[in-house]
């Protein structure tokens, strides 16, 4: 079958009586228009002799803004050609002036090494000696001089320029000394934490442009982010140009929406949406259509690839058609799926969100997303890998049982209808900023006067001479620690130590099979878990927590292990609040997170059954973040603690399912606590908190957004169909009890009409 016989199959099978939502997008045909005045002619014959005799429309838009000297931010979907947007500026720059230079920065080494290609390919076509190069961690030590002085186009990620370009800046004065372009692509990739850590880079990049005497015009890209003109600008400091129309060509694109039947109506327990994933996954391959699945965690991915593969084999297919893909997997691992998926020798690819960037991964016809990935902007990434710009493709959303899923899953207008989220960064988050003030300051002494962010330097300055990282000598501050500052900071977390994975199932052949940050290798790398990495199995020996290594051997085993946290929230300051009297109210402000891995299970792979338990034996973790509150009358109706405990508990978990809605985040860049009466409310206390050190923003946008989400929470409690609370609600009840839902939704009512009352 093709992509339509298939959805008309579908919605006639016994999966159709489960469809909540069917959109067909149709197709659309280009927009074109003119290439630009000035534009060299060797480029334009390039681009005629590659078959590209015109330009889209919002490419020749794009292109004439920045080469009228403006900064640049294109907003178009997958696909839609926004490579040539920042290409032809840079190669025009360097035909006019051979000792022009340009600097790509892409958020993984696999899409700066598929736009190396891709820019390659052109400086080819055109026939001029234009040298393009990459410069990563994979770059050979034996090559780097050669990039540092003869590159006119360096193409790196921001974790290299961090710690490989700018702390050596000295060796790169040529790059820097005639930089006149930076493009940043996949722009949407740079919010929370580590769109923080790269707008601090970017400060120490202009700072060094400035030493050279450059100024150099930004160029950004996304597919899809609510607030580019905002999400920009904060990146770059600058005031920057927004193209969004596309004039690409669509394909037609078939988007479904299926919430898997209920099992027990009197729990509200769903069918498990892995095992129907694994299910039509079988279908579609079938009928050779190949495949995307994107699960939501490191988990998901490896219990499905394990599925599937098993199903293969059943098949008589090669496992090698079925692979996974996510962070945590070695570069070369990486590379290999990447070519197979170009190659069509790869059927199957099940990823985190770590193959929604534009990777070139040739034509694929179908995909497949269990569970909603946090974002609407995220979906339509998810749902952009799938058919390009010609043929038919499908995409199926299914459900999970949390609230998140069931609200979007059970309200599908809301995903057509809803602006895309904004990106929320916070470059001036103290933990992040003083870390790249040192980083700076390794670099360039500061000097009395100088600004770096919106923070007062003077005081940080003064605090870092303090600790004897800092001298001052006349009106400027040297760097005079023995230390390599840019090491010890990672831009992808607050924290900055990764916990390597090292394979000892041969003990003549021991090796590094993957590495997981410390938070994550709490609860997924103790002693005794079940590791999963490429779909086979390992038990965790030996989790050295000082030395940040997991010791592992392959196993065979018909489980899994899943670890319970403990966290424990105290309130340090409170920054807003609107309350009243000893009725509902809000704040926001700091708080302190303590967490502690404390049990794991094991479940069984087949039945999810649970077969054992064991201890984990861990140090706690303690960490300052910012968190939105909600405090509500302790005086209502006649409720036992218990039932106040349950209902605080179902609110908590409303909130931190629903709250992603209104956030650009993962629902994992957030957390929850609830306390019967909170030390220092003194009343019924939920509390949504930022997970990260120091926080990115997202309570004070809650704390914001308060009405909305209270909104939202007793929307989603009052159409649940459930008789005492469930998984898609405020959790799943304790026996027959129903309180929870009972007094979570006089809760939200008592809060909203307080609301009303006040307006």
């Amino acid at each position: 079958m093709n992509v339509q016989q298939f959805v008309e199959w579908f919605q006639g099978s016994d999966f159709g009586r489960h469809v909540t939502g069917v959109w067909r997008l149709p197709p659309r045909p280009a927009e074109f228009g003119d290439w630009p005045s000035g534009l060299d002619s060797r480029i334009i014959a390039a681009l005629i002799r590659r078959g590209i005799a015109r330009p889209y429309r919002h490419q020749a838009i794009t292109l004439g803004k920045i080469l009228a000297g403006k900064n640049c931010v294109i907003v178009t979907p997958t696909a839609s050609g926004k490579t040539l947007c920042y290409n032809l500026p840079v190669l025009q720059a360097i035909l006019t002036n051979p000792e022009a230079r340009a600097l790509y920065l892409f958020p993984t080494k696999a899409l700066a090494q598929d736009q190396l290609a891709e820019l390659q390919a052109l400086v080819d076509a055109i026939g001029v000696d234009l040298r393009t190069y990459t410069y990563d961690g994979d770059t050979p030590a034996n090559a780097r001089r050669a990039v540092r002085q003869a590159g006119h186009v360096v193409i790196t990620n921001p974790d290299m320029l961090h710690t490989g370009i700018l702390p050596h800046h000295t060796q790169w004065h040529r790059l820097f000394s005639n930089l006149q372009y930076v493009v940043i692509d996949e722009m949407h990739v740079y919010r929370g934490v580590f769109g923080s850590h790269v707008a601090n880079v970017l400060r120490r990049l202009k700072r060094i442009c400035r030493h050279y005497g450059a100024s150099p015009r930004f160029i950004l890209a996304s597919a899809s982010i609510g607030n580019p003109d905002v999400l920009a600008e904060q990146l770059v400091e600058a005031e920057v140009e927004v193209v969004t129309e596309s004039g690409a060509p669509v394909g037609e694109k078939h988007i479904i929406f299926y919430n898997p039947p209920v099992v027990n109506r009197a729990l509200g327990i769903r069918a498990g949406s892995i095992s129907t994933v694994r299910r039509l996954a079988g279908q579609i391959l079938a009928n050779q259509m190949h495949t995307i699945v994107f699960g939501r965690s490191r988990l998901v991915v490896e219990l499905l690839l394990r599925y599937l593969r098993a199903d293969s084999r059943a098949a008589n297919l090669p496992e090698s058609v079925i692979q996974g893909y996510r962070s945590g997997y070695l570069p070369n691992e990486r590379r290999a799926i990447e070519r197979g998926l170009r190659e069509g020798s790869i059927r199957a690819v099940v990823s985190t969100n770590a193959l929604e960037l534009g990777i070139d991964i040739g034509h694929l016809d179908a995909c497949l997303l269990v569970g909603y990935p946090g974002s609407i902007a995220s979906t339509w990434q998810r749902i952009g890998r799938v058919g390009r710009r010609d043929g038919a493709s499908l995409a199926i959303f299914v459900g999970a049982s949390s609230p998140l899923d069931q609200f979007v899953v059970s309200h599908p207008e809301y995903f057509f209808n809803a602006p895309i989220e904004s990106g929320l960064i916070n470059p001036d988050n103290l933990l992040i900023l003083v870390s790249h003030v040192k980083c700076s300051a390794f670099e360039l002494p500061f000097h009395d006067g100088e600004t770096f962010g919106q923070v007062p330097l003077v005081p940080i300055l003064q605090h870092l001479a303090e600790a004897r990282v800092l001298l001052r000598s006349g009106d400027a501050w040297f760097w005079m620690a023995e230390s390599f500052p840019a090491q010890e900071v990672s831009l992808r977390t607050a924290a900055t130590e990764n916990v390597v994975i090292v394979d000892q199932s041969e003990p003549s052949n021991v090796k590094v099979i993957g590495e997981m940050d410390r938070p994550s290798a709490a609860t997924m790398l103790h002693d005794e878990a079940i590791y999963l990495h490429g779909g086979r199995q390992y038990e965790v020996l030996r989790l050295d927590w000082e030395e940040k290594k997991a010791y592992v051997r392959q196993v065979e085993v018909d489980y899994y292990t899943d670890a319970n946290l403990a966290v424990r929230l105290a309130v340090l300051d409170q920054f807003a609040e609107d309350s009243l009297g000893d009725g509902p109210g809000r704040a926001h402000g700091e708080v302190s997170i303590t967490y502690l891995a404390t049990i794991f299970k094991k479940i069984k792979l087949d039945s999810q059954e649970n077969v054992g338990w064991g201890t984990i034996r861990l140090p706690e973790d303690t960490f300052h973040t910012t968190a939105y509150w909600l405090t509500f009358p302790g005086d209502g109706p006649a409720w036992r603690a218990s039932e106040i405990e349950r209902g605080l508990a179902g609110i908590a978990h409303l909130l931190g399912t629903v709250a992603p809605l209104f956030l650009m985040c993962e629902p994992r860049d957030i957390g929850t606590y609830a306390e019967t009466r909170s030390p220092f409310t003194g009343q019924p206390t939920v509390f949504v908190y930022d997970a990260v050190p120091g926080g990115v923003g997202f309570a004070e946008r809650l704390y914001q957004s308060h009405r909305m989400l209270l909104e939202a929470a007793i929307k989603l409690v009052d159409e649940c169909p459930c008789d005492a609370g469930c998984p898609s609600c405020v959790g799943a009840p304790i026996a027959a009890d129903a309180s929870a839902k009972t007094v979570a939704c006089e809760l939200l009512r008592c809060a909203l009409a307080a609301l009303a009352a006040e307006s």
